[in-house]
C-alpha cells in the first residue's frame, strides 16, 4: 500500500468539525416584516370585531346566540393566525437569537394582557390618587390628607384589620376540622357530607346575604319574628335584636364575618382534604405501632405535612377579605360602623363623585395586599424547591 492510498483511506488527525452539523441560520428580514405586519392586522382585526358584536349588535340581527357563536369563532381563529405571524417573525431571526425569543415571544400575548387590564389601571388609579375629583388637576397629597384625617376612614381600617384578623383563621379551622371528620366516614358518608359542607360556594355573596338576611330579621319587640336568630332568642325568653345595626364590640361585622366563613369553608374543606389524604399511609401507621394516639398523629404526623395547604388557602382568603364588598353593600353599605374598604371606595367614586379619593383609599387596599402576595409567592416557591 502507499504512502498517498494510506493517508486517503486512513487521514491523520481529526475529521473537519461542522461537516454534519446543520449551517447556521441567518438573519431573514422579509419573514420579520411580514410576521409583524401579520400579528398587526390580525390583531386590529380581532378587536375591530369584538367592538362590532359590542356596539352595533344590530347587524348580527341582535342574537345574543349568534354574537356568542361568531365571538368564539373570531377569538379561536384570531389566536391560531396570530400565532402562525408571531412564528414566521420568530423564524426570521437569527436561530440562536430566535430559540432564545421563543418563550418570550409566545408569552407576549398573556403579559400584553395582564398589561392592559391590570398594570395599567394600577398606575392610573396611583396616578388619579393625587388628582382632584373630576381628575383634571392634580392636588398634590390633599387626597391622602383627607382620608387619613376621616374618623370614618379609620374606623373602615379597624373594621378591616378585624375581617382579616379572624375570617381566614377561622375558615382554615373549620375547614381543617371538617377535612378531618369526613376522612373518617366512610366513603358515601364522606361524599355526602362533603357535598352538602361545598354547596354555599354555588350561591354568590348577595344570595349568600340574602339567605342570611333570613336568620337575621327583626321584628319589633311583640310581633312574631320571622327571623329565625330572632326567634331563638325570643322562645328563651330574650328581646329580638337588630343585628345588623348593633356597632356594639362591632357584633354587626361578626354578623357579616359569619356570612362570608359559611361560604368560604367548602373551599378550605376541598383543599386540605386533598392535602390529607396525599399524606403517605405508612407515616401515619409507623405512628400507630409506636402507639402514638390520634391527636398525637394529628398534630406530629398529618398537620406538618398539610402546612403548605393551610398556609396557601389562609392566604387566599385574606385576599379576598381585603376585597370584600358585596356582603356589605347589600346589607348595611357601610352603615352602623360596618364599612371596609372596598365599600367605602365603591360609595367616594359614584356616590360622592369623589375620583380623587377613591383612587387614595384604592392605593391604601394596594399598599395592604402586597406584602401578602408577596409573602404568597415566596412560600409557593420555597414549596417548588423543596420537592
Amino acid at each position: 500500500m502507499t504512502t498517498a492510498t494510506r493517508t486517503r483511506q486512513e487521514p491523520d488527525g481529526p475529521a473537519p468539525t461542522g461537516t454534519d452539523e446543520q449551517p447556521r441560520r441567518t438573519a431573514r428580514p422579509v419573514r420579520v416584516i411580514v410576521g409583524a405586519l401579520g400579528m398587526a392586522i390580525t390583531a386590529w382585526f380581532v378587536c375591530n370585531a369584538f367592538l362590532a358584536f359590542a356596539y352595533y349588535p344590530q347587524w348580527f340581527a341582535s342574537s345574543g346566540i349568534l354574537i356568542g357563536i361568531l365571538g368564539l369563532v373570531v377569538g379561536i381563529l384570531g389566536s391560531l393566525v396570530f400565532f402562525y405571524f408571531l412564528n414566521i417573525c420568530i423564524e426570521g431571526f437569527p436561530a440562536r437569537f430566535a430559540a432564545g425569543l421563543i418563550p418570550y415571544a409566545f408569552l407576549l400575548p398573556g403579559f400584553s394582557l395582564i398589561g392592559i387590564f391590570l398594570l395599567y389601571p394600577t398606575v392610573q388609579t396611583i396616578v388619579y390618587s393625587f388628582a382632584n375629583d373630576d381628575s383634571t388637576g392634580w392636588v398634590g397629597l390633599e387626597n391622602y390628607r383627607a382620608i387619613f384625617s376621616s374618623a370614618h376612614f379609620w374606623s373602615t381600617l379597624l373594621n378591616n384589620f378585624l375581617w382579616i384578623l379572624i375570617v381566614p383563621v377561622l375558615t382554615v379551622a373549620f375547614g381543617l376540622a371538617v377535612a378531618v371528620l369526613a376522612d373518617k366516614l366512610s366513603p358515601a358518608g364522606e361524599n355526602v357530607g362533603k357535598s352538602m359542607i361545598f354547596l354555599p360556594m354555588a350561591i354568590s355573596f348577595v344570595g349568600a346575604a340574602t339567605i342570611w338576611g333570613l336568620v337575621y330579621a327583626y321584628n319589633s319587640p311583640g310581633e312574631a319574628q320571622t327571623g329565625l336568630l330572632n326567634a331563638i332568642v325570643t322562645a328563651v325568653g330574650g328581646e329580638p335584636q337588630p343585628w345588623y345595626q348593633i356597632d356594639t364590640a362591632r357584633l354587626n361585622s361578626l354578623a357579616l364575618m359569619v356570612i362570608l366563613i359559611w361560604l368560604q369553608t367548602g373551599f378550605a374543606m376541598v383543599l386540605i382534604s386533598s392535602a390529607i389524604k396525599g399524606v403517605p399511609e405508612d407515616t401515619v401507621e409507623a405512628g400507630r405501632v409506636d402507639g402514638a394516639s390520634e391527636i398525637r398523629i394529628f398534630w406530629q404526623i398529618v398537620f406538618p405535612q398539610v402546612r403548605p395547604t393551610l398556609i396557601a388557602v389562609l392566604i387566599t382568603v385574606l385576599i379576598l377579605v381585603l376585597k370584600v364588598f358585596d356582603l356589605i353593600y347589600v346589607t348595611t353599605n357601610g352603615l352602623y360602623d360596618s364599612d371596609v374598604i372596598a365599600n367605602l371606595f365603591f360609595r367616594k367614586l359614584f356616590t360622592d363623585q369623589q375620583a380623587g379619593q377613591a383612587s387614595a383609599i384604592v392605593v391604601v387596599l394596594l399598599i395592604l395586599v402586597l406584602p401578602i402576595l408577596v409573602y404568597q409567592v415566596r412560600s409557593f416557591r420555597q414549596q417548588e424547591a423543596n420537592r
